[in-house]
């Protein structure tokens, strides 16, 4: 489906926009953020350090879960191990969405319910994190757009560029392409995530639980689509 990195790029702008906003500036869906934040509340900026640390064996066991998951599942049929994962993301965002709406409004960053609640949104995003990798499939990291962003920038300077071959700027084009839709729909997602927030709260995660299990429905479909293609095209034969 060529819309399902752009889908998975605007949920993990959505929800770690929110989580950031909500559970004082929490990143569920980039690690790196988390390693950033809790450097800064060591000496003493910010608050909720031990919520950012817990955070981080959160991430790890969504990975590691998603990787026994997908294990298990036959290596001939991808679009059924994507149509796992995203019924467990699907799963854990609807339990941080309810973790969440239980401890509203959130007052005490070190309180256990909220440290919960960030765990719980860390192993969802884990969960992406590693579908990406975990599934084979064509497509651009849809979880931190640094690379996207570098990579667009090169390959925007090779298609200016009029000593670049050919054939160097048509694949940089190519590539550009398909890493834009990507970028924009994270920053869009990152808005929405916000905005979401600001008018409903946790009950804002619900919409990417619907997206995922959409794109679970979709999973199985692509895959039955390729059998009948094949079929088709025997028959032919």
């Amino acid at each position: 489906m060529k819309s399902e990195d752009s889908l998975l790029a605007a949920i993990a702008g959505y929800v770690d926009t929110l989580s950031f906003v909500a559970l004082f500036g929490l990143f569920t869906a980039h690690v790196t953020g988390n390693f950033v934040l809790i450097g800064a509340e060591a000496a003493g900026f910010g608050q909720g350090v031990f919520m950012k640390l817990m955070a981080f064996p959160a991430f790890v066991a969504g990975v590691a879960v998603s990787s026994v998951l997908v294990k298990r599942v036959e290596p001939a049929t991808p679009n059924r191990a994507a149509c796992v994962l995203y019924v467990v993301q699907a799963v854990l965002m609807l339990a941080f969405c309810l973790a969440g709406v239980g401890v509203s409004p959130v007052v005490h960053a070190d309180s256990t319910p909220v440290i919960v609640c960030g765990m719980i949104g860390a192993a969802a995003m884990g969960v992406q994190n590693a579908h990406g990798r975990l599934v084979p499939r064509p497509g651009v990291p849809n979880t931190v757009m640094t690379g996207n962003v570098t990579q667009a920038v090169l390959d925007t300077i090779d298609i200016l560029s009029p000593q670049m071959p050919s054939d160097a700027r048509a694949a940089a084009r190519t590539r550009l392409g398909k890493m834009l839709p990507t970028i924009i729909a994270f920053a869009a997602g990152a808005i929405l995530g916000a905005l979401a927030y600001r008018h409903a709260g946790f009950w804002a995660l619900l919409l990417p639980c619907v997206v995922l299990l959409w794109l679970a429905l979709k999973a199985p479909g692509a895959q039955t689509q390729l059998a009948v293609s094949g079929t088709v095209t025997d028959a032919r034969r």
